[in-house]
């Protein structure tokens, strides 16, 4: 058995070290499980209240800070049919109806569909508007708002490898 001189004037050996390490490796172990437990549903709620939440703001006219955003992306992709407030009502009613399934977990495989959908929304000003977006000293504050929308789609992924596990089909 090897051992160590403190400053102390004891000494550790290593058998009291393996002790300790073992103790913090079980420790370990056990805030694994528990985050492994939580975290996909964790991240799935959280990412249902940020869709909720901004969601709801484009039903109040003159709240949402993408408002004119929105509206000229629907006008864009639906070549001029959908525009001003059908346009805020249709992408609020998607992103509220994304956030109640991820927090309710009702209807999870759909909202995923309406999550894909509405991230079609969320990235196409950057091929449209793309002149506004970008300037010679780099990204707009609304192409920054747009970009970190990257974390969502990570965050979607994640949540879509838990959600798809389970066949379809009645439970």
């Amino acid at each position: 058995m090897s051992s160590t001189a403190l400053g102390t004037g004891r000494v550790s050996t290593a058998s009291g070290l393996d002790s300790v390490l073992e103790r913090a490796n079980a420790a370990q172990a056990v805030v694994q499980r528990f985050l492994a437990r939580i975290g996909v549903p964790a991240l799935r709620v959280s990412l249902g209240l940020v869709f909720l939440v901004f969601g709801a703001l484009k039903f109040l006219p003159g709240v949402s800070p993408v408002e004119e955003l929105v509206m000229r992306t629907w006008n864009a992709l639906s070549f001029g049919l959908v525009d001003g407030y059908a346009a805020m009502a249709i992408t609020g009613s998607l992103e509220v109806f994304v956030g109640v399934a991820f927090i309710t977990g009702i209807l999870l495989r759909v909202g995923l569909l309406a999550l894909a959908a509405t991230f079609v929304g969320i990235f196409s000003p950057l091929v449209f508007f793309a002149g506004e977006l970008f300037t010679t000293a780099g990204p707009t504050l609304t192409a920054q708002y747009i970009l970190k929308d990257v974390v969502l789609v990570a965050a979607a992924v994640v949540v879509a490898a838990s959600a798809l596990t389970r066949p379809i089909g009645r439970r």
